[in-house]
């Protein structure tokens, strides 16, 4: 059982709500993010409902990278052992590619991708002094193909983290560490609350029910809820591009 997950991004959306399902579980936490007002409050809240687990939260924007390497060492030193990673924190800003915004598609590149490589690579130098560990990315069913308009960065930054997460996985295959890619569809979260008319979108706790049973079977990739998006995964794949633009 992995009893030590750390969650970052986990004052919001999909990350706090991982954060209450692996409480409930019985497992200790170690949660960050920028809104530090907002962990504590979480804190209190999952520590009021399930009291004999421990719950550390620290600072971190993860675009700060020596923060994120320091962060983890910290987490590292508190719990004595650090046993899964989500590496979760993103961002969804977005515009066409030549429409004259470079810096929001700049910004969800950098930190969809660069910090979460920062992640990964502070995640692993632990995994790798313990020869255990899970470490677990947070991708998008956007990966699956490019997509269009404010979509572009976005889906072609969670392509990359989902290239990077099996290239992981590729280097520590004989060894006893597990790495995971997590595809979620459309989510009912902060980061798409203001998108009204979206086809297939599920709320947020059981999204993330769908998206926990997948991490804890320690799967290398899954489309998640496996109805529609595993189905609609292999379509995606083989479709022409005229038609995405038209499903998406």
């Amino acid at each position: 059982m992995r009893q030590t997950i750390i969650i970052t991004g986990a004052s919001s959306g999909l990350g706090e709500e991982m954060a209450r399902q692996f409480a409930a579980m019985g497992r200790n936490l170690g949660l960050c993010a920028r809104r530090t007002d907002r962990l504590e409050a979480l804190k209190a809240e999952l520590l009021a409902a399930n009291p004999a687990i421990r719950i550390e939260v620290k600072a971190l924007d993860v675009n700060d990278h020596d923060r994120v390497f320091a962060v983890v060492r910290e987490f590292k030193q508190e719990f004595g052992k650090i046993d899964r990673f989500i590496v979760n924190a993103g961002m969804g800003k977005g515009v066409g590619i030549g429409k004259g915004n470079f810096d929001a598609n700049k910004q969800t590149a950098m930190t969809n991708y660069i910090a979460a490589m920062a992640q990964c690579e502070a995640a692993m130098e632990v995994f790798r002094e313990q020869n255990d560990g899970h470490l677990v990315t947070i991708s998008s069913m956007s990966a699956v193909r490019g997509m269009p308009g404010a979509m572009t960065a976005y889906a072609s930054s969670k392509a990359a983290l989902e290239s990077l997460t099996e290239g992981i996985r590729s280097d520590v295959l004989r060894k006893p560490i597990k790495v995971s890619c997590i595809m979620p569809g459309y989510i009912r979260s902060e980061l798409n609350e203001k998108v009204k008319e979206t086809p297939f979108m599920v709320d947020t706790v059981p999204g993330v029910k769908a998206m926990v049973k997948q991490i804890e079977k320690e799967v290398a990739t899954a489309y998640v809820p496996w109805w529609p998006w595993a189905p609609l995964g292999f379509i995606m794949k083989r479709i022409p591009l005229s038609w995405m633009r038209k499903l998406f």
